[in-house]
């Protein structure tokens, strides 16, 4: 026994204390580790991308949604036009969901400056995409500012646009969300039609039909009469469907639900309720091992980059949908059970990697280091139980298939094999990763086995909520021995998977990177900067 520890000259800061002299570039984090202050702009990214309508492990949904807003105000302030571009960036299929761009949309639309104001006209036809978007706008609006003028012609211009034919199918899809009705928006923005259908699918908002038209008014009531039909003909479901084209939405609170009606259903259904759907068609048997066309339109619409894409899924929403059907319908809130036909399993296995961004392999050694200590733990995604360690596990193993020399291990303390290799399936791959999940949280053990075994990685990626407070020294610190002892030219990239205003990047370091959220384009920009493409 000797007091070697106390006297030999420590290698580094430890984590729960600022590195002296970049005390001012420092914050404490809800772990209380220092880390960097990642910056308004970073954390606006994180919040878009990810939202903070659900609490992490370090803090609740009330306290992040305050640090939420406070960012977005002075963000506002300092640039509304960048913020918008970055409402718009999350909100074309890259955020979880479109909820946090709405509200980030609303506190726009509340800017002091003419810009803002200006900004928030210009991409709310881009953000604001569907009735049920309209309603959730609405809600957020009613409550954190009123129906002032620039609404006001928001709404009249959302309700009034040229594409009359679109507009009475979300009329129709979506007729009550959120405490709102269209008849109620109708009178809230007093919204004067502009051509003669919309007077009459107006009409229809306001009065219903008492009486069903002989005949279809006109081609763009088309789907409106049908339901209208169908209400009075219940026992028609399936020509209403066929003939009248109308969705699981329109159809089901009116017509006589059968297995025939989900077929018809099916053969048009769009490839977000698709995914919704799975364990529901495959309960009814509309989806079965021996219905091999059905199988075909399946595999045709989610193995389709271009669909995909198209309909904005995100991976997460893949990656829910491949948990629940998975089960059986024993995760989610479904209370309906199936037998997963497990060709459907390995279309969703292929929906989930194409789902991301990803070019050819770069022939550079990856190190991927996932963070699988306890508040990785925590569910994101609540109603199925993701947690982040699911996600970033997810993550990092498509971005390892994209390539040929890589390795997935796991740091909480310790730096540990997880056993992953890109032959895994996700499924396999979040069992392993699950299994392990537990701990404090020190990102330097990685560059100290790296260190030790001598591993020469040209990128190394971090996966992981950035709350790193347990080493005796700091991430960066430790990147630093890395470049002295092994690569003096390796790259880190830091992917923060929680809505937090911190980051493990030396701010003065030119080869280290943070990115923020579930970005579907993460694994293709990882690539990028692999070959210094960027």
């Amino acid at each position: 026994m000797n007091y070697n520890f106390f006297t030999k000259k420590q290698s580094g800061t430890p984590q729960n204390q600022p590195i002296p002299g970049r005390d001012s570039e420092m914050i404490k984090g809800l772990s209380s580790g220092y880390m960097f202050d990642g910056g308004i702009w970073s954390m606006l990214r994180r919040c878009l991308l990810i939202g903070t309508a659900k609490s992490t492990y370090y803090a609740g949904k009330q306290e992040l949604t305050d640090d939420f807003v406070s960012v977005l105000q002075n963000a506002i302030a300092q640039n509304p036009t960048r913020v918008a571009e970055e409402i718009v960036y999350a909100s074309d299929g890259r955020s979880i969901n479109n909820s946090a761009p709405i509200l980030a949309l609303v506190l726009l639309s509340m800017g002091e400056t003419k810009a803002a104001k200006q900004a928030f006209q210009e991409i709310f036809p881009t953000v604001i995409r569907t009735g049920s978007h309209f309603y959730e706008w609405l809600s957020y609006t009613k409550s954190l500012r009123g129906f002032g003028k620039v609404v006001r012609e928001a709404g009249k211009t959302w309700l009034s646009r040229e594409d009359v034919k679109g507009l009475a199918y979300q009329l129709l899809k979506y007729q009550q969300r959120q405490g709102f009705t269209h008849r109620d928006a109708l009178r809230l923005f007093h919204v004067k039609p502009p051509t003669e259908e919309h007077r009459q699918l107006f009409e229809w908002v306001v009065k219903g039909w008492s009486e069903l038209p002989s005949e279809i008014p006109t081609p763009v009531l088309t789907q409106i009469w049908w339901y209208e039909w169908l209400k009075r003909n219940p026992e028609q479901t399936h020509r209403a469907i066929s003939q009248g084209h109308l969705t699981h939405e329109m159809a089901a609170p009116v017509g006589k639900m059968d297995k025939a009606a989900w077929q018809l259903l099916f053969a048009e259904m769009p490839i977000g309720a698709m995914l919704r759907n799975l364990g529901s068609l495959t309960e009814l048997g509309v989806l079965r091992t021996d219905e091999r066309n059905n199988l075909k339109r399946i595999e045709d619409t989610l193995n389709s980059k271009e669909r995909l894409r198209k309909g904005r899924i995100h991976p997460i929403d893949v990656l829910k949908a491949l948990k629940t059907y998975s089960s059986g319908g024993k995760t989610g809130r479904s209370q309906k059970t199936w037998q997963p036909v497990p060709r459907i399993v390995d279309i969703l296995e292929k929906a989930l990697e194409m789902s991301f961004d990803v070019v050819e392999p770069t022939k550079k050694v990856f190190m991927h280091a996932v963070d699988v200590s306890g508040s990785m733990s925590w569910g994101v995604v609540n109603s199925v139980g993701l947690s982040c360690c699911e996600i970033a596990t997810a993550m990092a193993l498509v971005t390892a298939k994209a390539e040929e020399n890589y390795a997935i291990r796991g740091f909480s303390t310790e730096f540990c094999d997880l056993g992953i290799t890109a032959k895994d399936s996700f499924s396999s791959a979040l069992k392993k990763a699950s299994n392990q999940n537990f701990g404090g949280t020190d990102a330097s053990v990685a560059y100290d086995w790296m260190i030790k075994n001598k591993f020469k990685a040209d990128v190394i990626c971090f996966w992981t909520d950035s709350e790193s407070w347990a080493g005796n020294k700091h991430p960066s610190q430790a990147l630093a021995q890395y470049r002295q002892k092994v690569n003096p030219n390796v790259k880190a990239v830091y992917i923060t998977l929680a809505p937090y205003q911190l980051t493990l990047v030396d701010p003065q370091d030119p080869l280290s990177w943070d990115m923020g959220g579930f970005d579907p384009g993460i694994p293709r920009i990882i690539q990028m900067l692999a070959n210094g493409d960027i």
